[in-house]
C-alpha cells in the first residue's frame, strides 16, 4: 500500500478529496488516463471518502439502522483506527454496501457538482429549474456568530460531528463559501439565520451592497476579513484540531470544482464576487502545513491560474490593499510548495518542472501576488509616467523609421517586432519599471531551487512558439535569477545571429550581394576609437540589422582568431579610451566614483551613438564591461526619467543638498537666499548659469515653491542638460537591443549586472567549477600549487589573472563559477610562461617543478602579457 500512497501524493493536484496522509490506504494508484477517466476516479474517491466518514463520524441520525455507520446502535467497530477505517471503506465500496443518505459528505446531495458521468454528452451549463433556483436561494452559509455557536455546542456535547459536517458542507461548496463571512450587520446575520425564506435574498443583496446599501465598486472587499480571521483563530484553538482533515479534504474537492467552474463554466461572469472564496481560503492558518501543501493548496493555486485575466487583475488589486505580513506569508507558502515539488521531481528524469501542475499553479498564483505588490508599492507619479510614455513612443517611432529607411540596403524592409507584453500587466495598466519600491522586494520572488533544476533551453523554446498554450517561465520571469534570464537572452541572441547569417546567405544568392555573415571590424590598436567609429557607423548607415550579427574583431598585425576573446579586449580598449576624462565626453564624480554625461562635450552625436552601440553589443555578445554608470543611466535606457531619488546616487552631494532644502524647518527664503537659477562650470572651469523658469533669477525659493525648485533642478541636471547626448546614446543602444527580450526580462538594476558583471569576487567558487585537461587533475601537485598562489594574490592581481585567462577582468552574472575555466597541462617543466585561449577560457600551464617557479612565471605572464598571436 505504501507505493500507492506515494503515487497518490505525487498527484495531489488531481486528488479529489481522498484521505491521504492520515488515511493512507484510501489512495488509489494513478494510471495514465483521459480527463473522463480521471473524473470517474475522482467520483469513486468521493464515495470511498463517504464510507470512511460514515465509519468514523456517522451520519448523525440517532435512529440509524446501518451496521456500517458509527451513528447506529448496531455499529460494532467503535475503536476502529484511521488506517483500519480506510481499509474497511475500500471494502465497503467494492461490495457496494449501503450508504446512509445523510452521511456527512463534503457536498450535499442536491448540490453535488457534475462528475464525468454527467458531463459526457451533456452541455456544461443548463437552464435551472424553479426548484433548483429555490435551492440556490436557500444556500447555506457561515458567519462568525454561527461558527462560534457550533463550536460551543460541540464542546458542550463532547463530540465534533456537527462542526466537521458544517466544515465539509461549507468549504466544499463554492456558492456556500462565497456567501459566507460577508460584511453585514450582526442583526442581519441573525435575522437571515432565523428566516430561511429571507436568507437567499439577504445574501444576494449583500453580494451587491455594503453596510450602507450603496453599490460597491468591482474591487471592493465584500468579505469581512477581520471576522474570518477571528473565526479561524477560534477554530484552530480547538485541541488536536479534529476538523483539520475534513477541512483539507473539502478544500481539495473545492479546488477541483472551482477549476471546472472557471475553465468550462464562466463562474466569474455569472457571479461578479466569485473571488470572495479565494480571499477566505487565503486566511486559513494551516496554509504552511505539509498536509495542505500536499493536496489542497496545489489544486487551489491551479484554480487561480485558470481565472480569466480580468479576474486575476481584480484579485491583484484587492491584495494590493492587504497587510504586508499577510502577503509575505502567502508568498512563503507558494515558495515552499514550488521547492517541495521541484525537489520531489528530481528523481523523475523524464519530467521537467514545466510539466509539474503544482509548480505551474503556484507560479501563476505568485504572478498575481507579484503584481499586487507592484501596484500596492511606491509608484512614479502619473504625470511622470505620461511624459515617459510620450517620450518612448517618439523614440520607438524614430527607431522604426531607421530600420525601414534607405539604410536597409538591398534587403526588403523588415517589420519591427514589438516584444511580448504580459496580459496581466496590460489588464492592470502597469509596468514594473514604474514601481520604485514594491510591497515585497523583487528578490523575494526568486526561487533558487527552481532555477537550478529548470531546463532553460526547453523553456525558452516554448516561449518562442507562437500561439502555444504550454506553460513557460519566461513569461513569469519574476521567479528567475538574473543568471537564468541572462542565459535565456543569450539563447535568443544566438538565434538572431544565426538568422542573420542565413539572411545574409539568402541575399547573396538572390541579389548577388557579397556574403557578410559577421559584423567584422578591423582595428588598429593606436586608432581604436577612430576605426571602431568608422566601422560601426558604416554598418549602421548601410543596414542597421548588420549590428545584430555576431561581432568579429581583427587587430591589425595580429594573428588572433576571434572566438570571443578578441572582442572582449576590443570592448575594454574602447571603454578605457572613451571614458578617459581627457576625452571630454564624461565627467567623473569623486565621491561616487561614477561617470556622467558632460553637458558641454565638444564631441558630436556619433561618439555618443558609438558608446551606445558598444553597450548594446556587449549585452548582445555576452561581454562584461568595466563601466561605472550610476543606476539612473540604466533606468533612462529603459525609458524612465531621472528623479531626486536617482540624483542621490548619481550626484550624492548635490542630491543631499536638494533633499535638505525640502526638509528644512526654517524660512527657506530668508535663510537660504536661493532663486530659480543654478550655477555650474564648463570643462575649462568657467562659471555658467542656467535659469530654471521664466524670470527665475527674480523668483526666490520659498517654503511654498521649494518642491518646484527641486523638481526643475533635478530635471535639468539628469534630463534636459544632457538630452541631446543621451538621445544619441540611447539610439545606439536600441539599434542592437530593440527586438531583444531585455526590457521584458530585466529590471534596471539587473541590466547594470549584465553590463558590469557581479561584484562577488569569489575565487573559491571558480576553483570548485574549474575543469582539468591534458594530464592535470584536481589532485595534481601543480594544480594545488596554482590555487595556493592564486588565493594569496591581491584583488588587482586576481583581476589581471581573469583578464589573462578570459579576456575580461569582470565577474559574469551568477559569479565566477559561470566562467567554466579549464586548466590544461602544457608539457613538462620549462621556462615558458603560461599562455591562454581567452576565447575558450583555457589556461595552458607547464608542469612547473616548484611552487616558487610557478608563482614567478604566472605573475610575469599576467602582468606583461598583451595582444594575440597563434600558438
Amino acid at each position: 500500500m505504501s507505493s500507492k500512497r506515494d503515487s497518490s501524493r505525487e498527484r495531489g493536484a488531481e486528488a479529489d478529496g481522498s484521505v491521504q496522509s492520515s488515511t493512507p490506504n484510501l489512495s488509489v494508484s494513478p494510471i495514465p488516463a483521459t480527463d473522463t477517466d480521471r473524473m470517474k476516479r475522482a467520483a469513486a474517491k468521493q464515495l470511498i471518502e463517504k464510507y470512511y466518514y460514515q465509519l468514523t463520524d456517522g451520519c448523525g441520525n440517532t435512529g440509524c439502522e446501518n451496521q456500517h455507520c458509527a451513528s447506529s446502535n448496531k455499529f460494532f467497530q467503535r475503536n476502529i483506527s484511521k488506517n483500519e477505517a480506510a481499509v474497511q471503506a475500500l471494502k465497503l465500496f467494492k461490495d457496494k454496501a449501503k450508504l446512509c443518505e445523510s452521511t456527512p459528505s463534503k457536498i450535499p446531495k442536491e448540490e453535488r457538482p457534475t462528475t464525468a458521468l454527467s458531463l459526457k454528452g451533456m452541455p456544461l451549463s443548463q437552464p435551472s429549474t424553479s426548484h433548483e433556483y429555490k435551492a440556490k436561494q436557500a444556500q447555506p452559509y457561515l458567519t462568525e456568530g454561527k461558527l462560534l455557536s457550533i463550536i460551543a455546542s460541540c464542546k458542550k456535547a463532547g463530540t465534533w460531528t456537527e462542526l466537521i459536517r458544517t466544515i465539509g458542507q461549507i468549504f466544499n461548496n463554492p456558492s456556500a463559501l462565497n456567501q459566507s463571512f460577508l460584511k453585514r450587520q450582526e442583526t442581519e446575520k441573525e435575522s437571515a439565520a432565523s428566516d430561511p425564506a429571507k436568507n437567499g435574498q439577504d445574501q444576494a443583496d449583500c453580494a451587491g451592497r455594503g453596510l450602507s446599501g450603496n453599490k460597491l465598486d468591482k474591487d471592493a472587499i465584500l468579505v469581512d476579513l477581520e471576522a474570518v480571521r477571528r473565526s479561524f483563530e477560534a477554530l484552530f484553538s480547538i485541541p488536536e484540531q479534529p476538523f483539520q482533515r475534513a477541512l483539507i479534504n473539502a478544500m481539495s474537492s473545492l479546488a477541483n470544482e472551482i477549476q471546472v467552474e472557471v475553465q468550462f463554466n464562466p463562474a466569474t461572469q455569472r457571479d461578479p464576487h466569485f473571488l470572495n472564496l479565494f480571499l477566505i481560503i487565503l486566511e486559513i492558518p494551516c496554509l504552511h502545513s505539509p498536509e495542505f501543501l500536499e493536496s489542497a493548496f496545489p489544486s487551489f493555486c491551479k484554480a487561480m491560474g485558470y481565472l480569466p485575466t480580468a479576474s486575476q487583475a481584480q484579485l491583484a488589486r484587492i491584495w494590493s490593499k492587504y497587510d504586508i505580513v499577510k502577503l509575505r506569508g502567502f508568498l512563503e507558502s507558494l515558495q515552499q510548495l514550488i521547492t517541495v515539488r521541484v525537489i520531489s521531481d528530481t528523481m523523475n528524469v523524464r519530467q521537467v518542472v514545466n510539466d509539474n501542475d503544482g509548480v505551474i499553479g503556484a507560479t501563476q498564483a505568485m504572478k498575481i501576488l507579484y503584481y499586487a505588490c507592484v501596484i500596492g508599492g511606491r509608484m512614479d507619479s502619473e504625470e511622470v509616467i505620461a511624459h515617459e510614455k510620450a517620450m518612448n513612443t517618439e523614440a520607438a517611432s524614430a527607431l522604426r523609421e531607421l530600420f525601414r529607411g534607405p539604410g536597409a540596403g538591398v534587403r526588403e524592409p523588415k517589420e519591427y517586432q514589438q516584444p511580448k507584453q504580459d496580459p496581466l500587466a496590460k489588464e492592470l495598466g502597469v509596468e514594473v519599471a514604474n514601481c520604485r519600491k514594491p510591497l515585497i522586494p523583487f528578490e523575494d520572488f526568486v526561487n533558487e531551487v527552481l532555477n537550478e533544476h529548470m531546463d532553460v533551453e526547453k523553456d525558452f523554446t516554448i516561449y518562442k512558439v507562437e500561439g502555444t498554450r504550454q506553460f513557460n517561465f519566461m513569461t513569469h520571469c519574476f521567479i528567475l535569477t538574473a543568471a537564468t534570464k541572462n542565459y535565456a537572452m543569450y539563447i535568443d541572441n544566438r538565434f538572431r545571429m544565426i538568422n542573420e547569417r542565413r539572411t545574409s546567405l539568402l541575399q547573396s544568392i538572390v541579389h548577388g550581394a557579397p556574403t557578410m555573415p559577421y559584423l567584422r571590424l578591423r582595428i588598429r590598436r593606436d586608432h581604436v576609437i577612430d576605426d571602431a567609429l568608422v566601422g560601426l557607423e558604416m554598418a549602421a548607415m548601410d543596414n542597421p540589422q548588420d549590428l545584430k550579427k555576431q561581432l568579429y574583431v581583427e587587430f591589425d598585425g595580429e594573428q588572433g582568431i576571434d572566438e570571443g576573446g578578441v572582442s572582449k579586449e576590443f570592448m575594454q580598449l574602447v571603454v578605457e579610451e572613451i571614458f578617459n576624462p581627457d576625452f571630454g565626453m564624461f565627467t567623473h564624480d569623486e565621491e561616487s566614483r561614477q561617470v556622467w554625461f558632460s553637458p558641454l562635450s565638444f564631441e558630436n552625436d556619433a561618439q555618443f551613438t558609438l558608446i551606445g552601440i558598444i553597450l548594446g553589443l556587449a549585452i548582445y555578445n555576452n561581454i562584461i564591461l568595466n563601466i561605472s554608470f550610476p543606476m539612473v543611466v540604466y533606468r533612462k535606457l529603459m525609458g524612465k526619467k531621472g528623479t531626486l531619488e536617482d540624483m542621490l546616487d548619481s550626484h550624492p552631494v548635490l542630491g543631499r543638498s536638494l533633499k535638505n532644502i525640502l526638509e528644512y524647518d526654517g524660512n527657506v527664503e530668508e535663510d537660504l537666499l536661493v532663486s530659480f537659477v543654478i550655477g555650474y562650470q564648463d570643462v575649462f572651469g568657467s562659471n555658467l548659469t542656467h535659469v530654471l523658469k521664466d524670470n527665475g533669477d527674480q523668483i526666490p525659493v520659498t517654503n511654498d515653491n521649494r518642491q518646484e525648485y527641486v523638481d526643475l533642478y533635478v530635471d535639468y541636471i539628469l534630463n534636459k542638460s544632457i538630452e541631446k547626448q543621451f538621445r544619441a546614446f540611447r539610439g545606439g543602444f536600441q539599434m542592437v537591443t530593440d527586438e531583444s527580450p531585455l526590457k521584458m526580462l530585466f529590471r534596471p538594476e539587473e541590466v547594470e549586472l549584465l553590463v558590469c558583471g557581479s561584484k562577488k569576487f569569489d575565487f573559491h567558487a571558480l576553483e570548485d567549477a574549474t575543469d582539468y585537461d591534458g594530464g592535470f587533475f584536481q589532485s595534481s601537485i601543480t594544480v594545488r600549487n596554482f590555487w595556493s598562489v592564486v588565493h594569496e594574490l591581491s584583488e588587482e592581481q586576481k583581476r589581471q589573472l581573469l583578464q589573462f585567462t578570459t579576456g575580461s577582468d569582470r565577474v559574469p552574472v551568477g559569479g565566477l563559477a559561470k566562467i567554466k575555466l579549464v586548466i590544461a597541462r602544457n608539457g613538462p617543466d620549462s621556462n615558458r610562461l603560461p599562455t591562454a585561449h581567452t576565447c575558450f577560457n583555457v589556461l595552458l600551464l607547464p608542469d612547473y617543478v616548484s611552487r616558487d617557479k610557478l608563482k614567478e612565471r604566472l605573475l610575469k605572464a599576467i602582468t606583461h602579457a598583451k595582444g594575440f598571436g597563434m600558438l
